[in-house]
């Protein structure tokens, strides 16, 4: 990105935006394993077809996956599979992320004796 003019710094943070919203993830993620149709990933998502037909809209608009209509249904697929290296490198970053975290409150965390084990009780004659 060093050295990009304004209009293509825009260009690629309206990219980043698309990826932004969990919704369209999870259509991407889905779309990995091949082409599907808008009332497949409306079913498998649990949206709507009108919300579902939104995201894959934007998601078009960016390069991110290509339309076909075919007959009265529209398929989707990725058009740029770099996109799931770019996720993949994200994700692999949080986690690194979350590891550094845990090992930095373990530091700081007081282990907790082990109980003592009780004496038996003794029944009353």
């Amino acid at each position: 990105m060093q050295d990009l003019p304004k209009e293509a710094l825009e260009k690629v943070a309206a990219y980043f935006q698309a990826l932004s919203e969990p919704t369209r993830l999870s259509l991407l993620n889905l779309l990995r394993s091949g082409e599907r149709n808008v009332g497949e990933l409306a079913q498998l998502t649990g949206f709507t077809t009108a919300n579902v037909s939104r995201h894959m809209a934007l998601l078009t608009t960016h390069g991110l996956v290509a339309r076909e209509s075919r007959g009265t249904s529209v398929y989707y697929r990725i058009a740029d599979p770099s996109v799931y290296q770019l996720c993949d490198l994200v994700c692999g970053s949080l986690a690194r992320q979350f590891e550094r975290a845990a090992s930095e409150r373990a530091m700081f965390s007081v282990p907790v004796p082990p109980a003592l084990p009780r004496a038996p009780r003794r029944r009353a004659a």
